[in-house]
């Protein structure tokens, strides 16, 4: 879940959130499919905590160091 803060200056009922009253200065959790949506509005609500990623991050596989060998530099003959 997202954290967006309600910066709206008179309460706001929110039907999305169960018909919920919402105080000025709030902290409200919200979807975070639906984050976006709160703020795009920027003169209602500020983003707190944005969505998590929900994919594990994906890890490079290590590469193993293979030590050069020696070349000659002469040759005998």
């Amino acid at each position: 879940m997202a954290r967006v803060r309600y910066i709206g200056a008179e309460p706001v009922t929110v039907p999305e959130l169960g018909n919920r009253t919402i105080e000025p200065d709030e902290l409200v959790e919200v979807p975070d499919e639906r984050y976006d949506g709160y703020v795009c509005q920027p003169t209602a609500w500020e983003a707190v905590e944005e969505p998590r990623d929900e994919a594990p991050p994906v890890v490079a596989p290590k590469k193993l160091s293979v030590a050069a060998k020696a070349v000659p530099t002469s040759k005998e003959g």
